[in-house]
Protein backbone atom coordinates (compact mmCIF):
# COMPACT_ATOMS: atom_id res chain seq x y z
CA UNK A 1 0.00 0.00 0.00
CA UNK A 2 1.41 3.56 -1.28
CA UNK A 3 1.55 5.97 1.87
CA UNK A 4 2.39 9.42 1.23
CA UNK A 5 4.05 9.56 4.40
CA UNK A 6 7.22 7.51 5.96
CA UNK A 7 5.44 7.67 9.58
CA UNK A 8 1.63 6.76 10.00
CA UNK A 9 -0.60 9.16 10.50
CA UNK A 10 -3.01 8.57 13.40
CA UNK A 11 -6.39 10.21 13.75
CA UNK A 12 -7.96 9.93 17.24
CA UNK A 13 -11.52 11.15 17.59
CA UNK A 14 -12.90 10.35 21.10
CA UNK A 15 -16.08 10.92 23.26
CA UNK A 16 -16.11 10.54 26.84
CA UNK A 17 -18.97 10.05 28.62
CA UNK A 18 -18.49 9.96 32.19
CA UNK A 19 -14.28 9.77 32.43
CA UNK A 20 -14.40 6.68 35.49
CA UNK A 21 -17.02 4.78 33.01
CA UNK A 22 -16.47 4.59 29.54
CA UNK A 23 -14.53 6.82 26.64
CA UNK A 24 -14.50 5.86 22.84
CA UNK A 25 -12.20 6.68 19.94
CA UNK A 26 -12.33 6.08 16.12
CA UNK A 27 -9.43 6.58 14.10
CA UNK A 28 -7.45 5.34 10.61
CA UNK A 29 -4.15 4.20 9.66
CA UNK A 30 -3.48 7.21 8.21
CA UNK A 31 -5.50 10.40 6.09
CA UNK A 32 -4.10 9.71 2.14
CA UNK A 33 -4.80 6.27 0.51
CA UNK A 34 -4.46 5.50 -3.18
CA UNK A 35 -7.61 4.03 -5.10
CA UNK A 36 -8.45 0.07 -4.09
CA UNK A 37 -5.73 0.30 -0.95
CA UNK A 38 -6.67 -1.45 2.36
CA UNK A 39 -8.04 1.22 4.77
CA UNK A 40 -7.49 0.28 8.36
CA UNK A 41 -10.52 2.01 10.24
CA UNK A 42 -10.57 1.48 14.42
CA UNK A 43 -12.61 1.87 17.70
CA UNK A 44 -11.56 2.05 20.88
CA UNK A 45 -13.77 1.76 23.56
CA UNK A 46 -11.74 2.29 27.03
CA UNK A 47 -13.93 1.20 30.00
CA UNK A 48 -13.29 1.58 33.88
CA UNK A 49 -16.02 0.70 35.35
CA UNK A 50 -18.57 -2.37 35.62
CA UNK A 51 -19.43 -1.98 31.53
CA UNK A 52 -20.95 -4.17 29.05
CA UNK A 53 -20.54 -3.06 25.55
CA UNK A 54 -22.33 -3.91 22.62
CA UNK A 55 -20.56 -4.62 19.18
CA UNK A 56 -20.38 -1.77 17.22
CA UNK A 57 -22.16 -2.10 13.95
CA UNK A 58 -21.01 0.07 10.82
CA UNK A 59 -23.83 2.14 8.99
CA UNK A 60 -25.56 -0.35 6.42
CA UNK A 61 -23.96 2.36 3.59
CA UNK A 62 -20.62 4.07 3.68
CA UNK A 63 -20.51 6.86 1.24
CA UNK A 64 -18.08 6.03 -1.37
CA UNK A 65 -16.51 3.44 0.45
CA UNK A 66 -16.75 -0.14 1.08
CA UNK A 67 -16.75 -2.64 4.10
CA UNK A 68 -14.21 -5.16 2.98
CA UNK A 69 -14.28 -6.98 6.21
CA UNK A 70 -14.36 -6.86 10.21
CA UNK A 71 -11.53 -8.60 12.34
CA UNK A 72 -12.27 -10.26 16.03
CA UNK A 73 -11.95 -7.31 18.73
CA UNK A 74 -8.88 -7.52 20.66
CA UNK A 75 -9.12 -6.89 24.31
CA UNK A 76 -6.52 -5.32 26.81
CA UNK A 77 -6.99 -5.08 30.40
CA UNK A 78 -3.87 -3.24 32.35
CA UNK A 79 -6.13 -4.13 35.79
CA UNK A 80 -7.69 -0.32 36.13
CA UNK A 81 -9.08 -0.39 32.89
CA UNK A 82 -10.50 -2.48 29.99
CA UNK A 83 -9.79 -1.29 26.08
CA UNK A 84 -11.60 -3.14 22.85
CA UNK A 85 -10.38 -2.28 19.83
CA UNK A 86 -12.82 -2.92 16.68
CA UNK A 87 -11.36 -3.08 13.63
CA UNK A 88 -12.91 -2.35 9.83
CA UNK A 89 -11.37 -2.98 6.65
CA UNK A 90 -12.76 -0.72 4.27
CA UNK A 91 -11.94 0.50 0.72
CA UNK A 92 -12.77 3.60 -1.77
CA UNK A 93 -12.69 3.29 -5.66
CA UNK A 94 -13.28 6.83 -6.25
CA UNK A 95 -10.92 9.93 -6.03
CA UNK A 96 -12.37 11.83 -3.39
CA UNK A 97 -12.32 12.87 -0.29
CA UNK A 98 -14.55 10.62 2.12
CA UNK A 99 -16.31 10.90 5.77
CA UNK A 100 -16.63 8.03 7.58
CA UNK A 101 -19.59 8.67 9.89
CA UNK A 102 -20.01 8.35 13.61
CA UNK A 103 -20.54 5.25 14.99
CA UNK A 104 -23.21 4.53 17.98
CA UNK A 105 -21.91 2.16 20.56
CA UNK A 106 -24.45 0.76 23.01
CA UNK A 107 -23.90 -0.56 26.52
CA UNK A 108 -24.93 -0.78 30.06
CA UNK A 109 -24.02 -0.06 33.24
CA UNK A 110 -23.78 -1.95 36.95
CA UNK A 111 -27.46 -3.75 37.14
CA UNK A 112 -29.05 -1.19 35.08
CA UNK A 113 -30.69 -3.17 32.04
CA UNK A 114 -31.18 0.42 30.23
CA UNK A 115 -28.94 0.73 27.06
CA UNK A 116 -27.20 4.32 26.59
CA UNK A 117 -25.34 5.79 23.83
CA UNK A 118 -22.50 6.77 22.77
CA UNK A 119 -21.03 8.48 19.70
CA UNK A 120 -17.28 8.52 17.85
CA UNK A 121 -16.34 11.35 15.71
CA UNK A 122 -16.57 10.68 12.25
CA UNK A 123 -13.16 10.52 10.33
CA UNK A 124 -11.87 11.93 7.12
CA UNK A 125 -10.01 10.25 4.29
CA UNK A 126 -8.44 11.03 1.21
CA UNK A 127 -8.49 8.97 -1.72
CA UNK A 128 -6.80 9.43 -5.35
CA UNK A 129 -5.15 7.95 -7.90
CA UNK A 130 -1.28 8.14 -9.26
CA UNK A 131 -0.57 11.21 -11.36
CA UNK A 132 -0.48 10.51 -15.07
CA UNK A 133 1.57 12.49 -18.00
CA UNK A 134 -1.14 13.78 -20.35
CA UNK A 135 1.74 14.87 -22.31
CA UNK A 136 3.59 11.58 -23.64
CA UNK A 137 1.80 9.78 -26.35
CA UNK A 138 0.55 6.44 -24.91
CA UNK A 139 2.83 3.19 -26.43
CA UNK A 140 2.91 -0.46 -25.51
CA UNK A 141 5.27 -1.61 -22.75
CA UNK A 142 7.38 -4.06 -25.27
CA UNK A 143 6.73 -4.58 -28.80
CA UNK A 144 4.75 -8.31 -29.67
CA UNK A 145 6.91 -10.83 -30.09
CA UNK A 146 6.25 -13.82 -32.16
CA UNK A 147 6.91 -17.35 -31.74
CA UNK A 148 7.56 -19.93 -34.34
CA UNK A 149 5.66 -22.89 -34.31
CA UNK A 150 7.19 -26.13 -34.07
CA UNK A 151 5.02 -28.55 -36.17
CA UNK A 152 6.76 -31.83 -35.14
CA UNK A 153 6.01 -31.17 -31.52
CA UNK A 154 2.30 -29.72 -32.49
CA UNK A 155 1.61 -33.21 -34.32
CA UNK A 156 2.97 -35.37 -31.64
CA UNK A 157 0.52 -33.43 -29.09
CA UNK A 158 -2.06 -33.84 -31.41
CA UNK A 159 -1.02 -37.88 -31.70
CA UNK A 160 -1.25 -38.02 -28.24
CA UNK A 161 -4.76 -35.95 -27.40
CA UNK A 162 -6.40 -38.57 -30.03
CA UNK A 163 -4.82 -41.67 -28.48
CA UNK A 164 -6.48 -40.54 -24.90
CA UNK A 165 -9.54 -39.58 -26.28
CA UNK A 166 -9.80 -43.12 -28.10
CA UNK A 167 -9.06 -45.32 -24.83
CA UNK A 168 -11.21 -42.69 -23.02
CA UNK A 169 -14.13 -43.47 -25.49
CA UNK A 170 -13.32 -46.98 -25.18
CA UNK A 171 -13.64 -47.57 -21.36
CA UNK A 172 -16.16 -45.36 -20.99
CA UNK A 173 -18.83 -47.67 -24.13
CA UNK A 174 -17.27 -50.68 -21.70
CA UNK A 175 -18.76 -49.44 -18.92
CA UNK A 176 -21.97 -48.17 -19.89
CA UNK A 177 -22.50 -51.68 -21.56
CA UNK A 178 -21.72 -53.50 -18.44
CA UNK A 179 -23.79 -51.24 -16.10
CA UNK A 180 -26.74 -50.29 -18.69
CA UNK A 181 -29.06 -52.76 -17.48
CA UNK A 182 -28.33 -52.28 -13.65
CA UNK A 183 -30.64 -49.99 -11.67
CA UNK A 184 -30.90 -49.79 -7.89
CA UNK A 185 -33.29 -47.71 -6.10
CA UNK A 186 -31.43 -45.15 -3.95
CA UNK A 187 -32.92 -43.65 -0.78
CA UNK A 188 -31.44 -40.38 -0.28
CA UNK A 189 -32.50 -39.10 4.02
CA UNK A 190 -32.53 -35.47 3.91
CA UNK A 191 -33.06 -34.25 7.52
CA UNK A 192 -34.48 -30.57 7.60
CA UNK A 193 -32.45 -27.99 9.15
CA UNK A 194 -34.49 -27.08 12.39
CA UNK A 195 -34.33 -30.73 13.23
CA UNK A 196 -30.55 -31.18 13.19
CA UNK A 197 -30.66 -27.61 15.40
CA UNK A 198 -33.05 -29.20 17.78
CA UNK A 199 -30.82 -31.83 18.21
CA UNK A 200 -27.81 -30.63 18.22
CA UNK A 201 -29.41 -28.09 20.91
CA UNK A 202 -30.60 -31.27 23.07
CA UNK A 203 -27.28 -32.80 23.34
CA UNK A 204 -25.60 -29.61 24.45
CA UNK A 205 -28.14 -29.45 27.13
CA UNK A 206 -27.48 -32.78 28.46
CA UNK A 207 -23.27 -31.92 28.64
CA UNK A 208 -24.36 -29.16 30.91
CA UNK A 209 -21.17 -27.50 30.01
CA UNK A 210 -22.08 -24.39 31.86
CA UNK A 211 -22.87 -25.97 34.92
CA UNK A 212 -19.44 -27.03 35.00
CA UNK A 213 -17.95 -24.36 34.97
CA UNK A 214 -16.93 -24.79 30.92
CA UNK A 215 -19.01 -21.31 29.99
CA UNK A 216 -17.05 -20.27 27.28
CA UNK A 217 -17.13 -23.62 25.75
CA UNK A 218 -20.99 -23.63 26.16
CA UNK A 219 -21.55 -20.10 24.71
CA UNK A 220 -18.88 -21.25 21.60
CA UNK A 221 -21.07 -24.42 20.74
CA UNK A 222 -24.76 -22.72 21.13
CA UNK A 223 -23.68 -19.99 19.13
CA UNK A 224 -21.98 -22.47 16.41
CA UNK A 225 -25.11 -24.42 16.08
CA UNK A 226 -27.75 -21.38 15.31
CA UNK A 227 -24.98 -20.60 12.96
CA UNK A 228 -24.61 -23.84 11.43
CA UNK A 229 -28.71 -24.01 11.09
CA UNK A 230 -28.85 -20.30 9.83
CA UNK A 231 -26.15 -22.15 6.64
CA UNK A 232 -28.72 -23.94 5.79
CA UNK A 233 -32.29 -22.68 6.51
CA UNK A 234 -30.90 -19.14 4.53
CA UNK A 235 -27.95 -20.23 2.51
CA UNK A 236 -26.12 -17.59 4.46
CA UNK A 237 -22.32 -18.91 5.43
CA UNK A 238 -22.58 -17.78 9.05
CA UNK A 239 -19.73 -19.92 10.32
CA UNK A 240 -17.73 -17.44 8.76
CA UNK A 241 -19.45 -14.44 9.59
CA UNK A 242 -18.77 -11.83 12.55
CA UNK A 243 -21.85 -11.12 14.52
CA UNK A 244 -22.44 -7.78 12.65
CA UNK A 245 -22.46 -9.09 9.31
CA UNK A 246 -24.36 -11.96 10.13
CA UNK A 247 -26.99 -9.43 11.29
CA UNK A 248 -26.02 -7.44 7.96
CA UNK A 249 -27.13 -10.56 5.90
CA UNK A 250 -30.05 -11.55 7.92
CA UNK A 251 -31.85 -7.92 7.43
CA UNK A 252 -31.90 -8.17 3.58
CA UNK A 253 -33.93 -11.86 4.36
CA UNK A 254 -37.63 -11.35 4.53
CA UNK A 255 -38.09 -14.57 6.33
CA UNK A 256 -35.85 -13.72 9.51
CA UNK A 257 -37.69 -10.61 9.82
CA UNK A 258 -39.11 -11.93 13.31
CA UNK A 259 -36.19 -13.04 14.85
CA UNK A 260 -33.49 -10.33 14.35
CA UNK A 261 -33.87 -8.72 18.12
CA UNK A 262 -33.46 -12.07 19.51
CA UNK A 263 -31.06 -12.76 17.02
CA UNK A 264 -28.77 -9.85 18.20
CA UNK A 265 -29.33 -10.37 21.70
CA UNK A 266 -28.08 -14.02 21.75
CA UNK A 267 -24.94 -13.41 19.05
CA UNK A 268 -24.39 -10.39 21.29
CA UNK A 269 -23.94 -12.03 24.63
CA UNK A 270 -21.97 -15.12 23.00
CA UNK A 271 -19.72 -12.51 21.83
CA UNK A 272 -18.94 -10.38 25.18
CA UNK A 273 -18.39 -14.16 26.56
CA UNK A 274 -15.45 -15.32 23.96
CA UNK A 275 -13.92 -12.03 23.60
CA UNK A 276 -14.56 -9.92 26.58
CA UNK A 277 -14.18 -12.23 29.06
CA UNK A 278 -17.33 -11.52 30.23
CA UNK A 279 -18.93 -13.60 33.34
CA UNK A 280 -22.95 -14.18 32.82
CA UNK A 281 -25.68 -15.03 35.31
CA UNK A 282 -27.05 -18.32 35.89
CA UNK A 283 -29.71 -16.77 33.89
CA UNK A 284 -28.11 -15.85 31.07
CA UNK A 285 -26.74 -18.87 30.32
CA UNK A 286 -30.39 -20.57 30.65
CA UNK A 287 -31.81 -17.81 28.50
CA UNK A 288 -29.65 -18.43 25.61
CA UNK A 289 -30.59 -21.90 25.03
CA UNK A 290 -34.47 -20.70 25.11
CA UNK A 291 -33.22 -17.84 22.56
CA UNK A 292 -31.10 -20.66 20.95
CA UNK A 293 -34.34 -22.60 20.34
CA UNK A 294 -37.06 -19.60 19.84
CA UNK A 295 -34.72 -18.79 16.36
CA UNK A 296 -35.09 -21.71 15.28
CA UNK A 297 -39.09 -22.56 16.14
CA UNK A 298 -39.60 -19.03 14.57
CA UNK A 299 -38.08 -19.90 11.23
CA UNK A 300 -38.49 -23.43 10.64
CA UNK A 301 -40.11 -24.25 7.00
CA UNK A 302 -43.72 -25.08 6.62
CA UNK A 303 -43.04 -27.85 4.23
CA UNK A 304 -40.06 -29.76 4.95
CA UNK A 305 -39.00 -32.48 3.04
CA UNK A 306 -37.93 -35.52 4.81
CA UNK A 307 -37.12 -38.16 2.58
CA UNK A 308 -36.99 -38.30 -1.08
CA UNK A 309 -36.19 -41.18 -3.42
CA UNK A 310 -34.38 -41.34 -6.85
CA UNK A 311 -33.76 -44.32 -9.83
CA UNK A 312 -30.05 -43.72 -10.49
CA UNK A 313 -27.90 -45.69 -12.97
CA UNK A 314 -25.16 -47.98 -11.21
Amino acid sequence: MVKSFSVIILLIFCTTVNAQTISVGASTDTTDYLVGDFINYEIEVVTHEDVEVLPPLLPDTLTHLELISREKPVVTDDGKSETTFYKFILAGYDSVTAVIPAVTIEYRTGNDSTLKKIETDSVVVNVHTLPVSTAEEIKDVKSPLLIAYDWKLLLLWIGIGIIILALANYFYRRYKKKKAAQTVEERIIVIPPHVKAFRALEELEREQLWQKGRIKDYHSRITEIIREYFEERFDLHALELTTSETMLHLRGIKESEKILDVTFDFLSNADLVKFAKFQPLESVNEEMMKQARNIVQSTILEESVIEEEKEVSV
